[in-house]
C-alpha cells in the first residue's frame, strides 16, 4: 500500500515539474507571428501558405497535433510558419493585439474553440471565424465577445482550396474596429482583379457571413442554369464533344466565368476505363452543405423571393432522391427526344442568351435579399463593393459582375 501511495506520488510530483517546465517555455516565448491559425485541413494549410507568401509570420495549431508536425516537415518545411502544439503555446507566440483565425467547422466547433481560447486572451484580442458560419450565430458570437472587451469577426472565404493557396474572395463583418488590424493581412492574400483587393470590410456582425451566404445561394442557381443549358443543348441532339466547344466557345464572351470555363474543361474529360464522356458516367445526384437552404429560407423569414435560387436548391433535394427517381421512370416515361428542325447555331445562342437573362435575374434577387437583410438588420452594405469582392477568386467570378 505505502508503495502504491509513493508511486502516485512520484508520478504527481513528475507531472509538476512537467506542467511547470512548459509554463516556463510558454513565458520565455517572445511573440513573433502577425496572426495565428487554428484547423489545418486543406483550406486552413493553403490560408497559411498564401499568408506566409505574403511576408506574414503565422502560427498554427490542430486539435490534433500531430498534424502541426506533419504540415511543418511537409508543405510548411522551411518557411516561418510557427507549429504550436499547446494552446497556451500558440497564443504565447501572437503579437497584440492577436488575432486568431479558426478555420474549423461550422457550428458547435466554433463555439467550443471560442470557450476555450477566452481564458488565454486578453482584451482587445480578435478571434476570427472563417468558417461557413450561419449569420445568426456570428451576430450572437459578436456581441458575446465585445461583451468581454475582445473583438470577433466572421468572414466568408470562397474560391476553395486553390483560392485559398493563392488568392480567395474574403468577405469579413463583425467588430467594425477590427478591420484596422487585419486589413492588410486580408487584402494581400485576397484575390486581385486590375490590381484591386477582392476583399473589403462588408458590414457589422453577421454582415460578411450573410454576404458569403448569399454568395453561395448566386453559385447554387448559376450551376442550376448551366445545367439546365446542357439539358437543353443534349435535347436537341448536339454530342457531348459539341457542348464542350460550346461552353469553351461562350466564355469567350459575356458568359467568360470561373463555372463556364470549368464546364467547359468537365465535358472534355474522358473516363480511363470506356473513354465514354466523363459526365456521362457520373451519377445523377448532388449533395450540399446547407449555405443555399439558409438563403431560401432567410429569404422567406425577409419576404423577399429569390425564385431562381430556391428552385435550384429544390433540383439539388430532387436529385438526391435517386430511388424515387428510378421507381418512378418505370410507370412515367421521359418525354421523347425530339430532332432539332432549324438552325442549331441559331437555339445555341437561343440558349446562351437566356442563361445569360437568367444570370441577371439571380443575381439581381441575391442583391434584393441583401438589400432587405441590410434594412433588417441595419447594416449598411456597399452593393459595388460586394460586386467588385465576387469578381476574383471566388466560385461565382465573372466578367458578368463588372
Amino acid at each position: 500500500m505505502a508503495a502504491k501511495k509513493s508511486t502516485k506520488s512520484a508520478r504527481k510530483a513528475a507531472t509538476t515539474r512537467t506542467s511547470k517546465a512548459k509554463s516556463a517555455k510558454v513565458k520565455n516565448i517572445k511573440p513573433t507571428a502577425d496572426i495565428g491559425l487554428i484547423g489545418l485541413a486543406v483550406m486552413g494549410q493553403n490560408l497559411v501558405l498564401n499568408m506566409n507568401d505574403n511576408g506574414f509570420t503565422v502560427a498554427v495549431f490542430n486539435r490534433t497535433v500531430s498534424k502541426v508536425d506533419d504540415f511543418l516537415a511537409g508543405e510548411a518545411k522551411d518557411t516561418k510558419i510557427i507549429g504550436a502544439h499547446s494552446l497556451e503555446e500558440f497564443v504565447a507566440h501572437l503579437k497584440r493585439p492577436r488575432r486568431i483565425m479558426l478555420m474549423v467547422k461550422a457550428g458547435d466547433a466554433v463555439d467550443a474553440f471560442i470557450e476555450t481560447l477566452l481564458p488565454h486572451l486578453q482584451k482587445g484580442d480578435i478571434i476570427i471565424d472563417g468558417g461557413n458560419s450561419n449569420f445568426h450565430d456570428t451576430n450572437r458570437r459578436t456581441e458575446y465577445l465585445e461583451s468581454k472587451g475582445m473583438l470577433y469577426i466572421g468572414t466568408g472565404v470562397s474560391g476553395g482550396e486553390e483560392g485559398a493557396r493563392f488568392g480567395p474572395s474574403i468577405m469579413p463583418g463583425g467588430s467594425t474596429a477590427a478591420w484596422k488590424h487585419v486589413k492588410d493581412i486580408f487584402q494581400a492574400i485576397s484575390a486581385k482583379v486590375k490590381k484591386e483587393p477582392c476583399c473589403d470590410w462588408v458590414g457589422d456582425r453577421g454582415a460578411g457571413h450573410f454576404v458569403k451566404m448569399v454568395h453561395n445561394g448566386i453559385e447554387y442557381g448559376d450551376m442550376q442554369l448551366i445545367c439546365e443549358a446542357y439539358h437543353l443543348m443534349q435535347h436537341a441532339g448536339l454530342s457531348v464533344p459539341k457542348m464542350q466547344k460550346v461552353f469553351a466557345e461562350w466564355n469567350k464572351g459575356v458568359l467568360d466565368s470561373y463555372l463556364i470555363d470549368i464546364t467547359a474543361e468537365i465535358l472534355a474529360k474522358k473516363d480511363d476505363i470506356t473513354g465514354k464522356p466523363m459526365v456521362d458516367m457520373i451519377l445523377d445526384t448532388a449533395g450540399q452543405k446547407g449555405t443555399g437552404k439558409w438563403t431560401v429560407i432567410t429569404s422567406a423569414d425577409l419576404g423577399m423571393p429569390v425564385t431562381l435560387i430556391a428552385e435550384a436548391v429544390f433540383a439539388r433535394c430532387l436529385s438526391a432522391i435517386k430511388p424515387e427517381r428510378v421507381a418512378a421512370s418505370k410507370k412515367l416515361a421521359a418525354p421523347a427526344k425530339t430532332k432539332l428542325k432549324g438552325s442549331v447555331s441559331r437555339f445555341v445562342d437561343d440558349v446562351r442568351q437566356a442563361l445569360y437573362a437568367s444570370k441577371i435575374v439571380s443575381y439581381a434577387q441575391g442583391f434584393q435579399l441583401m438589400r432587405a437583410a441590410a434594412d433588417e438588420f441595419n447594416w449598411k452594405l456597399n452593393y459595388g463593393s460586394v460586386a467588385m469582392m465576387w469578381r476574383g477568386g471566388c466560385i461565382i467570378r465573372s466578367q458578368f459582375l463588372g
